[in-house]
């Protein structure tokens, strides 16, 4: 899958989640929802684009929550 593609629809979630007034309760919902609805392919290709060039892609609402809890890596 196209890492563009996953970052973009990362930062969709993101935009969702960034309108809520609780942080950390953004944070987590971003997170989960990539738990729950990714599968484990587009999981690990996203830890790959976090991974190889920081997250410059993301959002920083999407880059935090990703950095911020590990168990959403497959």
């Amino acid at each position: 899958m196209d890492t563009h593609h996953l970052a973009r629809m990362a930062n969709q979630i993101g935009g969702f989640f960034e309108a809520m007034p609780d942080r950390q309760e953004a944070l987590a919902g971003i997170v989960q929802h990539i738990k729950r609805y990714w599968e484990p392919r587009m999981r690990r290709e996203l830890q790959q684009c976090l991974q190889q060039n920081g997250g410059a892609e993301l959002k920083e609402i999407v880059a935090e929550a990703l950095r911020a809890d590990e168990g959403w890596k497959v």
